[in-house]
């Protein structure tokens, strides 16, 4: 079954490639949807997918990359918008 999650990162998870590293998880877990830095440090994640995959990659989300140092991941159940690939959303 398909899933949609948003998932809020917080701690410091700018600047120590965040996104490029949750878009590597997200394709080889077949995770569709997007990541993007928010104006208050926080990284924001919409993961659509099979739930076990999206499950783990929530997983993967409470420790991110090598140089993160993540404090709380926020999960909130979101809508399905049919994401065809995972993109890093710059501003």
């Amino acid at each position: 079954m398909t899933i949609n999650r948003m998932i809020t990162i917080t701690g410091k998870v700018q600047g120590v490639f965040y996104r490029g590293s949750a878009r590597e998880q997200s394709e080889r877990l077949g995770v569709n949807g997007e990541v993007k830095n928010m104006p208050d440090g926080s990284v924001v994640l919409i993961a659509e997918g099979e739930e076990e995959a999206v499950k783990a990659l929530i997983a993967w989300c409470h420790y991110g990359p090598p140089r993160a140092e993540v404090q709380e991941v926020a999960v909130k159940e979101g809508v399905i918008k049919g994401y065809k690939d995972f993109k890093v959303i710059r501003f």
